[in-house]
């Protein structure tokens, strides 16, 4: 267990620890799921990494063909969970090169409805995560929403882990951040990139790497918060560039 994991301290987006200030994270600080305060050590948290692999990239109209979910808690995995989903509708051959999925791999499995509450079991106590999580979030809300199934960790006030907004943070100076690339950076093995179960236990491993960097906040309040800045930096820095 980290320091300062239960030393009554809380933790701002520096990281460092200022005694008698616990009190104030459990109030001010928006996005947190409500099982957890604030100055939990977020390490002691259990944190479900959902990824998503789908028939296409517009969350609005096109359907899951995967979940994956791989839960975490103080730096090791220890639960994994697989689906395979009916999407309903055909897979484009484009998307089937990408991550191998088929209409002949699916056309016996479940439609999403079917499976919605194990899914929402598996996130249930759990903080949810993702590599780029806005992407998986809208798809697995968007089904849910269909399904008319719900999930706490689903809420739309409740804010996810995004390691991909600490690796454009912490590797800011390596060109690719892709999960592969960043991952590999770090030492850990991806090898069927593009699958679901894959994919999420991969980004369980590089988010507990990257938290050995001290830039990463200890608390899970402060962590969000920091978060949240960074990506709002990013996507500022993004117009920018864009518009140059």
């Amino acid at each position: 267990m980290r320091a300062g994991a239960n030393d009554g301290c809380g933790c701002f987006p520096t990281g460092h620890h200022y005694p008698g200030i616990a009190h104030l994270l459990k109030v001010h600080i928006r996005g947190l799921l409500a099982d957890f305060a604030a100055d939990t050590n977020w390490a002691d948290i259990p944190i479900a990494v959902l990824d998503v692999e789908t028939t296409g990239r517009d969350a609005s109209v096109d359907r899951v063909v995967e979940v994956g979910i791989a839960v975490g808690r103080r730096g090791e995995i220890v639960a994994n969970y697989n689906w395979l989903v009916n999407p309903g509708v055909p897979i484009p051959e484009e998307v089937q090169k990408i991550h191998g999925i088929t209409d002949a791999d699916v056309k016996d499995s479940p439609h999403f409805e079917a499976i919605a509450h194990e899914i929402a079991t598996a996130l249930k106590d759990c903080v949810p995560a993702a590599y780029n999580a806005a992407f998986d979030k809208a798809f697995i809300v968007n089904e849910f929403g269909r399904a008319k199934a719900v999930s706490p960790a689903l809420a739309n006030e409740v804010e996810w882990i995004d390691p991909l907004v600490w690796a454009r943070e912490i590797q800011a100076e390596e060109k690719s951040k892709a999960l592969g690339e960043v991952a590999a950076r770090l030492g850990i093995s991806l090898e069927n990139a593009h699958r679901a179960s894959d994919d999420a236990q991969a980004t369980l491993h590089v988010l507990y790497a990257l938290a050995k960097d001290p830039r990463m906040p200890q608390s899970y309040g402060a962590l969000i918060q920091e978060q949240r800045r960074h990506a709002n930096a990013q996507q500022d820095a993004r117009r920018m560039w864009n518009r140059s």
